[in-house]
């Protein structure tokens, strides 16, 4: 199946306002390139350090839609998202899956979060670092849905996964994760020990993908895949919500709800200057609420109090 896919040229530090504003007007899914790859100028990121996530000075950033999509009603959405932004760089093309996806291999290399956790393209080598008997691989082909390790939310999500197995809190627990995306955040917490884990999302994609890297990272038979309408009832020990601050917001009941007492939450997905409402409104159901920032991203994390 073809895609709408829009591509354009930005500054580190501007590529999470980019990043933002496509997400809000349905991207299916964004990616990021080395604008100077294949030239003398080209940045190489071989293997960052522990709890880094970094990015090239001139990013190429691009963006799938579906094909059907009206190029000109999506640049005026997205001016009128952020029109601080010069959307004038923008250009498009009709790409089909597989020019993805090569991208997206191509371009990936293993990553580290916290101690244990290794995210690895499934073609590629494990490094030696990760060659240790407790380490925690997840095999991921994330295909079309968001959620490859190397965006800073769904990094500052790892890394609190990483922690809570460290404190022994993931040992036989149940995870829940709303918002799976490619299911990278399930699969981790099942590689550091959970017994189980179930994954929301209300795209059709997402749960494919989780899917089908839960069987590629053998699994399967212990995560459950729902779209919101055909979810479980119940509350889980460990809760993960890596979506976008409005819906955060908009979701905060049933979320809350579907923490245990005395249950762990993390919310990511926020940008920075956008949690102090979420921290209040959490509140009402979360003590020990702590705040960790990534670059223009923050995290959310705390204890369910009951």
């Amino acid at each position: 199946m073809p895609f709408l896919e829009l591509t354009l040229h930005c500054r580190e530090s501007e590529q999470p306002r980019y990043e933002h504003a496509l997400d809000d007007v349905g991207a299916l899914a964004v990616t990021m390139l080395d604008a100077n790859a294949g030239t003398s100028n080209e940045d190489a990121i071989l293997e960052p350090g522990v709890g880094e996530t970094p990015l090239w000075a001139a990013i190429t950033l691009s963006a799938l839609f579906p094909h059907d999509a009206d190029a000109l009603l999506l640049l005026a959405a997205l001016e009128s998202f952020d029109p601080g932004l010069d959307w004038s760089r923008a250009s498009f093309r009709n790409v089909e899956d597989q020019d993805w996806e090569r991208a997206w291999m191509d371009q990936y290399v293993p990553l580290r979060f916290g101690e244990r956790t290794w995210i690895v393209p499934w073609n590629r080598e494990l490094p030696e670092k990760a060659d240790r008997a407790d380490a925690a691989i997840v095999r991921l082909d994330p295909g079309l849905a968001f959620g490859s390790g190397t965006h800073p939310t769904t990094a500052l999500c790892l890394r609190w996964l990483d922690g809570l197995a460290a404190d022994g809190l993931l040992d036989g627990a149940r995870v829940l994760d709303f918002g799976c995306g490619s299911g990278i955040l399930a699969l981790a917490a099942l590689k550091l020990g959970a017994a189980h884990a179930t994954s929301i999302d209300n795209d059709p994609q997402a749960l494919t993908a989780t899917a089908d890297n839960a069987a590629r990272n053998e699994v399967a038979s212990r995560l459950s895949v729902h779209a919101p309408d055909d979810a479980p009832d119940g509350t889980w020990p460990v809760v993960v919500a890596n979506i976008l601050a409005s819906a955060l917001e908009a979701l905060a009941d049933t979320i809350a709800a579907r923490v245990a007492p005395g249950g762990r939450l993390a919310l990511s997905g926020i940008l920075d200057g956008q949690q102090d409402p979420l921290l209040a409104r959490y509140g009402e159901w979360f003590d020990e609420l702590h705040v960790a920032v990534e670059g223009d991203w923050v995290r959310i994390d705390g204890i369910r109090r009951g």
